[in-house]
């Protein structure tokens, strides 16, 4: 591991002004020298492998803010503070009541040790398992821009199927993202230019010819809570995790529900997919697909050929197409099924 120095910040701004210091406007926060820290599950280990070698680590727990590590829940949606970790939010009492689908997303994730280690912030921002990403001998665009792909020839069964490119095919692997960009979550960041929102749809880039461009923060941008809306459909959802052991181990295919039904006619549908694309990934097509329609199996199968219309499988990843699909179908029956 790079030698690195190591600072607790109090506050944000100072935070804020010891990262731009020591980076610029155009850095990627990914490869930017100085880089924040909270539960440290993912940083920490790509330091060791030498994937990220950051000159200078911010560790953002001594913050004190106390909003930082709150859980907020009011009749307009819930606030969840970017430093509570995923373990207290999964056993919230309100948020399993009112957001299934995001209790489910922190339940199913990692093991319980992690989960009470790794913030919520840190974990939306998690960055890919791909094992030629992580290995540095391996040619890789995410790593080292320009380099290469190697796993487009490669074994890439765990790989991506949906948003793809001919730059990468990583997959993003977390599990609450799927439920946040289901529910239309909004992110609050603060940085050197102030204070912004954004949509939870927009934080994450496709890897289109730059896949190094991870999200839409920049390398001085902190983010400080998550926020989910209180909608109809919130209370009807759940996420379901398709995997190749029952525990500690990243989706195959998973797939984030939401429904708001009138009997069993889908007035609105919030559908997004896991563990087959390189972002989370908002299913619209499957959402407009199932709208004003009867939820059966005819029409979730209908909306599952949707979701997967534009997928691009590579050598060895062609079964999740299959696999994706049939998650989606079950996890939409069930769904309709729950006692709300």
């Amino acid at each position: 591991m790079r030698p690195f120095v190591y600072e607790q910040p109090t506050d944000i701004s100072a935070a804020v002004a010891i990262a731009s210091s020591f980076t610029s406007r155009d850095d990627q926060p990914t490869r930017a020298n100085a880089q924040f820290i909270a539960g440290g599950t993912n940083l920490a280990d790509y330091m060791k492998l030498g994937v990220a070698e950051p000159a200078r680590l911010l560790d953002l727990n001594r913050l004190k803010d106390p909003s930082l590590r709150q859980i907020r829940v009011t009749d307009d949606g819930i606030r969840f503070g970017a430093l509570v970790r995923m373990g207290e939010a999964a056993d919230h009492r309100d948020v399993k009541q009112r957001y299934p689908v995001i209790a489910d997303s922190l339940r199913l994730a990692a093991s319980g040790q992690i989960r009470n280690m790794a913030s919520l912030a840190g974990n939306v921002l998690q960055r890919t398992r791909c094992e030629y990403f992580r290995e540095t001998s391996w040619h890789c665009n995410k790593r080292a821009p320009g380099s290469g792909c190697a796993a487009m020839e490669g074994f890439n069964r765990q790989h991506a199927v949906l948003g793809t490119s001919d730059a990468c095919i990583a997959t993003y692997h977390g599990d609450f993202a799927q439920a946040l960009i289901a529910l239309d979550a909004v992110i609050h960041a603060e940085g050197s230019r102030g204070t912004r929102k954004i949509p939870f749809a927009m934080l994450h880039r496709q890897p289109g010819e730059t896949p190094h461009m991870e999200t839409d923060l920049a390398a001085d941008e902190i983010i400080s809570a998550i926020e989910v809306p209180a909608m109809p459909w919130a209370r009807r959802s759940l996420y379901l995790k398709i995997r190749d052991r029952e525990s500690y181990a990243f989706a195959l295919a998973s797939a984030a529900v939401a429904l708001d039904l009138d009997g069993e006619t889908v007035r609105e549908a919030r559908i997004a997919l896991g563990g087959v694309a390189t972002v989370p990934w908002r299913a619209r097509a499957a959402e407009q697909s199932l709208q004003g329609k009867r939820l059966d199996d005819a029409s979730a199968g209908a909306a599952a050929d949707a979701a997967f219309a534009q997928a691009q499988p590579r050598k060895h990843n062609a079964f999740k197409i299959e696999l994706g699909k049939r998650t989606l179908v079950r996890a939409l029956l069930e769904t309709r099924n729950m006692k709300v």
